[in-house]
């Protein structure tokens, strides 16, 4: 049996909106599948670097986040290119930048480390 799952544009706006309300500035820079498209998250730090990361499921399957370029916060260029390359393979992804000078992920669910 298939674990029911929030439509991704109900999840993404729910969470776009806890930024908000967190006092954290939260944006949609692509809107992917409506229901089912993987979450791209920039986290910018606001010096000139960001944080990229990809939602992943752990070994329980539970919702996660892994960094995706890099092994921690890069250069805002770098994070833009890769992530404009990941929309150029697929077009059902979501962007979402959150500022946060911490670089904190801000979304539900736990960094994800390999290794």
């Amino acid at each position: 049996m298939s674990e029911e799952r929030l439509p991704t544009e109900v999840w993404v706006m729910a969470q776009v909106r806890r930024c908000h309300q967190e006092g954290r500035p939260a944006f949609v820079l692509r809107k992917g599948d409506l229901r089912g498209g993987l979450v791209l998250l920039k986290v910018n730090r606001l010096d000139g670097t960001a944080l990229v990361l990809t939602q992943q499921r752990d070994l329980e399957g539970r919702l996660g986040w892994m960094v995706a370029v890099g092994k921690g916060p890069v250069a805002e260029a770098e994070a833009d290119a890769y992530l404009e390359r990941a929309t150029g393979r697929d077009p059902d992804l979501w962007l979402v930048e959150v500022e946060d000078r911490r670089g904190e992920p801000p979304f539900e669910g736990p960094l994800i480390t390999l290794g």
